[in-house]
């Protein structure tokens, strides 16, 4: 075993640790945290295999992103930021399924490869790949970046609940001076 076999062992380890614990804990906004360690530690493999761009775009759309989107909106939904008795519910059923998806998975990965190598195609480089972002791909990109910032503005509507209701109605005044100084205008 390298060192390089080990980093990503111990990457692997961290990214499922962190996985697991964004499941299984009741806390909201502990669970966004967790991603985000999931997630970086998902970028440290993509650099330790020298796939710098994935590395950065996993960092930036995903950790700077994505996550901090969902803490925002729920924090500004006022979700239940602590912990949740709704989400007490008894976690077998899903382990069960989830350990026998993890088993197939693993069964059709062996008997596809069956430890045979496989010949992959040359690398891409930035500048083509920032050729297709940018010049094919740039409409959808707007409007994946148009979507969430409506769902920001969504997010920031719903927890506000003035927003939207009429003022209330003026009262009659309540002495003399007051009804005058109306009055004349």
């Amino acid at each position: 075993m390298t060192g390089v076999d080990v980093l990503l062992l111990a990457l692997g380890v961290v990214a499922v640790g962190a996985g697991v614990l964004v499941v299984s804990t009741r806390h909201l906004v502990r669970a966004g945290l967790y991603l985000v360690v999931c997630l970086g530690a998902l970028a440290g493999m993509f650099l330790v295999l020298t796939a710098e761009l994935v590395t950065w775009v996993q960092v930036l759309i995903y950790v700077g992103a994505v996550v901090v989107l969902l803490l925002f909106a729920v924090m500004l939904t006022r979700a239940p930021i602590g912990a949740s008795d709704d989400l007490d519910r008894p976690g077998w059923p899903a382990a069960l399924i989830g350990g026998g998806v993890g088993l197939g998975l693993a069964a059709l990965l062996v008997d596809a490869y069956r430890w045979t190598t496989v010949e992959l195609p040359e690398a891409g480089t930035a500048e083509r790949i920032g050729e297709q972002v940018f010049g094919a791909w740039v409409l959808p990109f707007e409007l994946l970046s148009v979507l969430l910032l409506a769902a920001l503005v969504g997010a920031i509507v719903l927890s506000r609940p003035d927003i939207g209701r009429r003022p209330p109605e003026s009262h009659p005044p309540t002495d003399s001076v007051d009804g005058e100084r109306r009055a004349a205008r």
